[in-house]
């Protein structure tokens, strides 16, 4: 792999399942011990290693169980900005440009 050019899908379940496979074995973890801890079957987990396509249902438990709930919050961090603070703030914003009418212009014939 070239680092600076994008990986397929394909590619990206290939190394994640090598990581875990690596933390697994660092761990000196069976599959049937980690598959276990995580609560999944092991045949997920082995496709999970492969690379041969997985969930996220598979996939956060498993990681999980390694303790590497690092990698999720690397993947979602928090957002920097509050949703909700720039919905309030646009409104306000669109409530200073509306222009309330001039007591002139309602009061001419």
């Amino acid at each position: 792999m070239i680092v600076g050019i994008s990986r397929t899908t394909a590619e990206w379940e290939v190394a994640l399942g090598e990581a875990v496979r690596t933390l697994r074995l660092r761990a000196n973890t069976t599959q049937a011990d980690l598959a276990r801890q995580a609560n999944v079957g092991i045949s997920a987990l082995r496709a999970l290693e492969q690379g041969r396509g997985s969930s996220l249902a598979t996939f956060i438990p498993v990681v999980r169980a390694l303790g590497r709930e690092d990698w999720l919050d690397a993947l979602a961090p928090p957002a920097a900005v509050s949703p909700l603070a720039v919905l309030a703030e646009s409104r306000r914003s669109e409530q200073g440009r509306r222009r309330r009418a001039s007591p002139r212009a309602s009061a001419q014939p």
